[in-house]
């Protein structure tokens, strides 16, 4: 069994009118989809955050196949950390 607990959320006055008039059914059915809404959106969130680590997870293996090191990495990355700073900076207005 599920167990369901209560949330408070903001809605626009007439939505939330609308809610307190409907009937325990129609209310049921709303707090339903609410819940396939929220989970989806979860789900969704997740879903991309583990795409995300795949990817980065696969430019790793590809960047240490070619011969890319730690060390190498941690000699150029000041380097690239200045010319991001630099063009920031011409950017700026």
């Amino acid at each position: 069994m599920i167990t369901k607990e209560e949330i408070t959320i903001k809605v626009p006055s007439e939505v939330a009118e609308a809610y307190r008039n409907a009937t325990e059914e129609e209310r049921e059915q709303i707090e339903a989809r609410i819940a396939v809404l929220l989970k989806s959106s979860m789900t969704s969130r997740q879903e991309a955050i583990a795409k995300l680590r795949q990817t980065m997870d696969d430019i790793g293996k590809r960047a240490a196949q070619r011969g890319l090191t730690p060390e190498i990495l941690e000699s150029i990355l000041p380097n690239l950390i200045g010319i991001s700073r630099q063009k920031k900076e011409t950017n700026s207005w």
